[in-house]
């Protein structure tokens, strides 16, 4: 039976970023949509209600990048009986992003990120909803975060691995992959695959 998963972009990305993901999803055997948002000029206080619109009552999986497994998220905590059963969230700073922390102290950085920058920097508290939530992470250092925030251990070049380590996730994996390399990362994909068909990452 095909499976619906819907997948989220992350800050300053179109929908089209996604392509490539949704095509690995494609070939294992689910039906795909990507839900395209303005991270920055609408932020979550739009597009939450409006993933929560899309999700509708059709059972669903979500895959979700960096920003996108935030929104993800929030749209679950707003409507906790949405038929969704799965979420995979692929680089998504849960816990809050430093990065984001520290482009909020720069008056003209707090345009950047728009409406999102509070939901970027603060995260979320724990997950206790009823979908279970895979988490991939990166560990190779590309990106520009650390010319705005901190990282102390293994991070993607935007987000730091502790950051995606959520309190009350099913289950969590770190691949070797840039933050945007994510959405490209044939590991990330595989593990996206494994979560959405057992709940739990390949080893």
């Amino acid at each position: 039976m095909t499976q619906r998963v819907v997948l989220l972009h992350g800050l300053w990305m179109p929908g089209l970023a996604m392509h490539w993901l949704a095509g690995r999803l494609q070939h294992a055997g689910h039906s795909t949509e990507i839900f395209s948002y303005a991270s920055v000029g609408e932020g979550p206080d739009q597009a939450v209600p409006r993933l929560i619109d899309t999700i509708g009552d059709r059972e669903t999986h979500v895959v979700a990048h960096s920003l996108g497994g935030l929104i993800a998220l929030q749209a679950l905590c707003d409507a906790p009986d949405l038929p969704v059963r799965r979420v995979v969230c692929l680089g998504a700073p849960l816990t809050g992003s430093g990065a984001a922390a520290g482009m909020l102290r720069w008056p003209v950085s707090t345009m950047l990120l728009g409406r999102s920058g509070d939901l970027l920097r603060s995260g979320l508290p724990c997950w206790q909803g009823r979908a279970e939530v895979g988490v991939v992470a990166g560990r190779v250092p590309h990106g520009l975060g650390a010319f705005f925030g901190h990282f102390a251990g293994d991070h993607d070049g935007t987000v730091a691995v502790e950051e995606t380590r959520l309190e009350g996730v099913t289950d969590h994996v770190v691949v070797d992959a840039s933050h945007s390399g994510l959405l490209f990362s044939a590991q990330a994909a595989d593990q996206s695959v494994a979560f959405l068909r057992s709940g739990r990452f390949g080893l």
